[in-house]
């Protein structure tokens, strides 16, 4: 089978499980998922393991696009009121998802391989796990906010929060890396470079060269005009961006964020960043079908029950860390319902950061990744329509099933009551009548009135009384 064969039948397969998918009320992305894994090797073998691996590079590109999004949604102005919510939702959310999969793993492997060294197998296993898991998939979260064309706080706060948490869950890994690799080696004590320095240099590079990269973008935009030539343009700057993040040994993600970030407010034009979203809906269907591809069945055997574990502890430690910020933020209501839904898919990151760790770790890398191949396949499959439910039901969502959204126009307010003395000094906006014996019948619609609006249904009411008499008889 050639390449270009096998795209055709993905991008065709892809689309057939998108309509599928919405027709049954679910996101595209489970459908995309789903027509992978029976086009895969494990179920029809449609699509053979040589032009899957071929295929990889298409992960690689649309993480970075993925990526120049997010940072691209990040506009200063925006966060500005949302930045303490931001912060401590991340922090909560990515510690707790963290240290209870790393407790629910070691408790698991006690019953799952009791022969299993805790020190050398199960701690440091548990442990890289964790971090892994603190990731969020921004793939995953963008189709579905573009599925929806969700839009408002929380859809603010959703995709600062998941830029952030993957920033977090590299440095949370870096340093479980440090740990770890000592003890299972047992090469002595762990150095404070591998724990601190490295994955500093990591964060810190992979910024620095996102921003450098934006120097060179904003420099050649001054001569482009055409929307055909700025999708060039920053397609190419995302490309350059990855392939260096790559050869440097660098996070592509984080790269590509901080680019995005910067144009979009150094410019304060949306669509120079926006623009790639004319072929976002096909790199989504490329990604999402391969993620399927890559899943093996046989996983289920022999790794099922750990990453039931893992998807379990980690849908509380988001959910719960997510209700613990925003109530520490006092941010509103929707946020302490909603937002923790909304946290739950995982899929690039995840699996990139899985693969490394299954290279370090060979005594146990085949388990772990496929753990986490497993959980991220349930998580993809269960977690998608969660984050749907929790945007529709937050407000935010502005098309369901491709139609419009068309709210409920708010019903006539009931009387209520407001204290006479209230009353005579004009006071309006929102309070909370008083009661008592004082208390007079009052419409909420009067008590918010602007002033201009007052002052015209007082001129009205004035002309109305002052009616000349009638002369005709």
């Amino acid at each position: 089978m050639s390449i270009l064969f096998a795209l055709g039948i993905i991008l065709a397969a892809g689309l057939v499980g998108s309509l599928l998918s919405r027709r049954v009320g679910l996101p595209s992305i489970t459908g995309y998922i789903v027509v992978g894994l029976i086009l895969g090797p494990s179920v029809t073998g449609l699509v053979p393991h040589g032009i899957i691996e071929s295929l990889d590079v298409v992960t690689s590109i649309t993480l970075g696009v993925v990526a120049y999004l997010i940072g691209g949604s990040l506009r200063i102005d925006s966060l500005r009121g949302l930045g303490k919510t931001v912060a401590l939702v991340t922090f909560f959310q990515s510690i707790g998802a963290a240290l209870l999969v790393a407790a629910a793993v070691a408790l698991a492997l006690r019953f799952i391989m009791p022969d299993a060294d805790f020190w050398q197998f199960s701690f440091p296993l548990s442990l890289v796990v964790g971090a892994i898991s603190a990731a969020t998939a921004p793939a995953a979260t963008m189709a579905i906010i573009r599925e929806l064309k969700a839009k408002g706080p929380l859809t603010t706060t959703l995709l600062a929060v998941v830029a952030l948490d993957d920033g977090v869950a590299v440095v949370m890994f870096s340093l479980a890396l440090g740990v770890c690799v000592p003890l299972v080696s047992m090469s002595g004590a762990m150095s404070v470079h591998s724990m601190v320095i490295v994955p500093l240099i990591e964060v810190g590079g992979s910024l620095a060269l996102g921003a450098a990269m934006s120097l060179g973008t904003l420099f050649a935009e001054r001569f482009i005009r055409t929307r055909e030539g700025q999708l060039a343009l920053v397609f190419a700057s995302v490309m350059l961006c990855s392939g260096v993040a790559q050869v440097l040994g660098l996070s592509l993600i984080m790269a590509n964020m901080m680019l995005g970030f910067v144009l979009v407010n150094v410019l304060r034009n949306p669509d120079e960043t926006s623009v790639l979203g004319d072929v976002e809906s096909i790199l989504y269907t490329l990604f999402f079908v391969l993620a399927g591809l890559h899943f093996d069945l046989s996983v289920l055997a022999t790794a099922g029950a750990l990453a039931l574990v893992v998807v379990l502890a980690r849908g509380a430690g988001k959910y719960s860390g997510t209700v613990v910020g925003a109530t520490l933020s006092q941010a509103p209501s929707a946020m302490k319902h909603y937002l923790g839904l909304a946290l739950l898919p995982e899929a690039g990151v995840t699996v990139g950061l899985a693969l490394l760790a299954a290279v370090e770790f060979p005594s146990f890398g085949e388990l772990l990744l496929n753990a986490v191949l497993a959980a991220t396949i349930i998580n993809e499959l269960v977690a998608p329509p969660l984050s749907r439910y929790a945007l529709v039901h937050a407000g935010e969502a502005r098309a369901v099933h491709g139609k419009p959204v068309v709210k409920k126009a708010e019903e006539p307010s009931a009387p209520s009551t407001v204290a006479a003395g209230e009353l005579e000094r004009g006071i309006s906006g929102e309070f909370r009548p008083p009661k008592g014996p004082l208390s007079l019948p009052y419409r909420n619609t009067q008590m918010l009135e602007t002033p201009w609006t007052r002052s015209q249904r007082a001129r009205t009411e004035r002309a109305r009384s002052q009616k000349p008499p009638d002369r005709s008889s």
